[in-house]
């Protein structure tokens, strides 16, 4: 995202446009891709309120989120682009409000990884996370990147 700090995230995080939706998909790359024809679009508010409930010390990738809602719907999938951009809304509504804070460093990209795009970038995603026992691994030589190592054994799980 660009000019976050001229942006009110609070108050896109608060508009549903339209959403919860599913919808129906026809493309057969995207039917096999993503596993059936029912996509799921979850408003930005549910990404937060899922983001609220990871405890300290535990992580979520989004992809997990994604499932979590795929489920909660009777969908196939939820919809991967929608789902990135939510979090990412959800982060930043988090750091601009003085209090009630969205511990949104716990939710990571697919495989462990770091999200460049919440606030502070790498570095502060990085620091928040370390500070709650977890070890961040770089990955890369030209390309870098960054992953929480053995996140798998910290994921928490998403209960309905």
């Amino acid at each position: 995202m660009a000019n976050e700090n001229k942006k009110d995230f609070n108050a896109m995080l608060h508009d549903s446009k339209d959403m919860p939706k599913t919808q129906t998909v026809t493309d057969q790359k995207s039917i096999e891709k993503y596993g059936g024809s029912r996509m799921y679009f979850a408003p930005p508010i549910d990404y937060d309120r899922i983001m609220r409930q990871i405890p300290f010390g535990k992580v979520t990738t989004i992809g997990k989120i994604r499932e979590y809602f795929a489920r909660c719907s009777g969908a196939d999938f939820t919809e991967p682009i929608t789902a990135g951009v939510f979090v990412s809304i959800a982060a930043w509504a988090s750091y601009q409000r003085p209090h009630d804070e969205t511990p949104y460093w716990r939710t990571l990209k697919a495989d462990g990884e770091l999200n460049p795009k919440y606030p502070g970038g790498i570095e502060e995603q990085k620091k928040k996370l370390e500070s709650e026992g977890h070890t961040v691994l770089q990955k890369g030589r030209k390309n870098i990147k960054y992953y929480v190592k053995d996140f798998e054994n910290v994921l928490f799980e998403l209960a309905e």
